[in-house]
């Protein structure tokens, strides 16, 4: 196994660990999963630029990136909704985007073709990681106990740039399908 995938694998343990710091108590154990959710992006990173330098692109690691994204991006989404923090509906659009597309590789998959990820799906992943880092600081903030009068206006805030995130989540899904309709649509 080479070291991009290696940094993808790491990447889904991370979010493991990621999740669990966020369900403890107190801005300490946010701020770590902070830091765990940053170092799991750094390897979202890393194991790209390790695969294109080396030379070694495996169908392994085009599969496996874009699903360890998802299981680190959907396990913080899906948290929040469990804490309050953002609507369930927000996140369940962005998992039916994920569902469909994952879909779509693996019939590609059986189809003997693998699929990379797009530069639309890597804008969408960066949203919504500013996304979950952005509720983060405000879960630290609001853990800290400071009670300052903008706070309501950072909760809009969060809940605008989740829109912001919805939408390119489905205007990236959209392309995804367009590019690849010769895959469940049997074109050739």
């Amino acid at each position: 196994m080479n070291i991009a995938n290696k940094l993808t694998i790491s990447r889904i343990i991370l979010a493991g660990i990621f999740i669990w710091f966020l369900f403890i108590k107190g801005p300490s154990a946010k701020f770590i999963a902070m830091a765990i959710f940053l170092a799991a992006c750094a390897t979202d990173y890393y194991d790209g630029y390790m695969a294109r330098k080396t030379g070694d692109i495996t169908a392994f690691g085009k599969l496996m990136d874009p699903i360890a994204d998802k299981i680190l991006i959907l396990g913080a989404f899906l948290a929040f909704v469990e804490m309050e923090i953002i609507p369930a509906w927000m996140v369940m659009v962005i998992i039916a985007r994920e569902l469909v597309i994952t879909g779509i590789r693996i019939l590609a998959l059986s189809q003997k073709k693998v699929l990379s990820a797009e530069m639309g799906g890597k804008h969408k992943t960066v949203s919504q990681m500013v996304a979950v880092v952005s509720i983060l600081i405000f879960l630290i903030i609001r853990d800290l106990g400071f009670s300052f009068r903008y706070m309501e206006d950072f909760k809009i805030a969060v809940y605008l740039l989740m829109l912001i995130t919805v939408g390119m989540t489905l205007t990236s899904g959209i392309s995804y399908m367009a590019r690849n309709k010769d895959i469940f649509m049997g074109d050739k």
